[in-house]
Parts: C-alpha cells; structure tokens; sequence
C-alpha cells in the first residue's frame, strides 16, 4: 500500500472555538498513527507557537510560516525567508505611515512597536500575547514572516508598493506578509518529496485564505465547515466545522477512518 500523508492546519481546523483540541480530533489522529498513515501540521505560526499543539498530537512534521520553515521528524528541510532589501523597504513605509509591523525568525516574533492595539487584539483572538519589542530584529536575524497590521484600505498600498510580496489577511487589522509565490502548498511539496508521497496520496484541511492554495493542490482537499468560502471553492470536499468534530467526520468521508 503507498503511504499517505494528511496535513492539519492549526486555527479554525485543529482548535475549535475555544481553541482546544477537541477530544474526537485527538482520537482521530491517533488512529491515523496506528495505520501508518503520516500525519502533519500545516500552519502560519512560528514552530514555538504551536509546541504544545504538537506535543498533545505527537506530530513531529511541519509546514509553518505558510510554507516558509519546514521540518521533518525534527530537522530543517526547507527555508525560504523574505529578501532583506525588500524588508528594510516594508520596514521604511510602514515606519512613514504610523502602521504597525512584527516580524518572526523560526523560533521568534518581535514587534518594532510597543503595546501597539492592532497587534495585541489581533494575537488575542489566537491566545497569543503581545510580541516583545525589538526594533533590530529583522536586521539580525533571517525573516520568514511579517505582521502588518492594517485595514483592507490600507492594506492596498503596500500591495501595490511591493509585488515581490504576498500580504494574506487573518483579522480585520492583521496579515501576513510573505515572498511572492509562497504559500503552505509549496512547503508542502518540500515534504512529500522527502517522503516519497505522491501528491493524489496527500490530503488537507483547512478553513482560512493561507489554506487556499493548499487545499486546491492537495489530493484531496477538505474545508472545515467554518472556513472562509475561497477555502471552501478550493477544496474538493466541506466537513462540518472545527467545534462540531469536523476533522473526524472529514476523515470518514475520504475514507481513513
């Protein structure tokens, strides 16, 4: 039988409304485990993130920073952080424009401002607290990710400013700048070359715009039924949602449990 691998995104997929883990989630990814099939998280969050989440699954695969850092059974095998001409460029405007930027190394976020309310209500709605404040980080460090913290309005200027970055929205007044190009799907295709998977052999879930490309390209592709419609229009089938034992439910449809 060929090996199989199904990726899990984090917010919205793996945690429900209270970001928990729900327990037929954890139940369902254990019996994934006992059949051999391969089992990894796909997520926008910096690895330190989401360490706990790893722990209580034991998933030591992952796709993180939307494709940027990808590890395998603990090591390195693909990094692909943002050209430094082009964020000191991004660091320039958004200090011009009074807006608000983080940035993350693998293992890092710092913020350039100080208890700034864009990014403490943006991290709060995922149970994260405000970054500490380094105004040199980015200028010491290898940059995988941005946070820019702005409205659709304003968001339009840096879209039109830099096109050799991609700018995905998450919250009202947050989205996550990345290379142009980038995106979980091609993190993705790092790990299945290492493990010799076939791509038609490869499942995904996700609910948000960073699941988009993902979910097209997967094998099979399977929204939460709380995710955004663009990620719904691109997966091949919708589960019921993150609270309501989505993952398990998705994962009897496509016939692995």
């Amino acid at each position: 039988m060929e090996k199989k691998i199904v990726f899990f995104d984090i917010d919205g997929t793996l945690l429900n409304n209270r970001n928990e883990i729900p327990d037929s989630t954890k139940k369902a990814v254990r019996s994934l485990q006992d059949k051999g099939i391969v089992t990894a998280i796909a997520t926008g969050r910096i690895p330190s993130m989401f360490d706990w989440v790893r722990e209580e699954l034991g998933i030591s695969s992952y796709v993180s920073i939307n494709g940027q850092y990808v590890v395998h059974e603990g090591r390195t095998i693909y990094s692909n952080p943002i050209d430094r001409v082009i964020l000191k460029e991004l660091v320039e405007l958004t200090t011009t424009s009074g807006h608000a930027l983080a940035t993350c190394s693998s293992d890092k976020v710092r913020a350039l401002a100080e208890n700034h309310p864009h990014i403490r209500n943006s991290f709060a709605t995922i149970e994260l607290p405000h970054p500490p404040v380094d105004p040199y980080f980015h200028l010491n460090e290898p940059v995988y990710q941005g946070y820019l913290f702005v409205d659709n309005e304003e968001q339009t200027v840096y879209d039109q400013k830099f096109p050799q970055l991609r700018f995905v929205r998450w919250h009202d007044y947050a989205v996550d700048v990345l290379p142009s190009g980038s995106s979980k799907a091609i993190g993705i295709e790092q790990m299945l070359r290492i493990l010799g998977i076939r791509p038609e052999n490869s499942f995904a879930f996700g609910d948000g715009l960073n699941d988009v490309e993902m979910l097209a390209s997967a094998g099979i592709g399977i929204a939460m039924g709380n995710a955004v419609n663009e990620a719904k229009d691109a997966a091949k089938m919708v589960t019921a949602s993150s609270s309501e034992d989505g993952i398990w439910k998705g994962l009897q449809m496509v016939g692995l449990l």
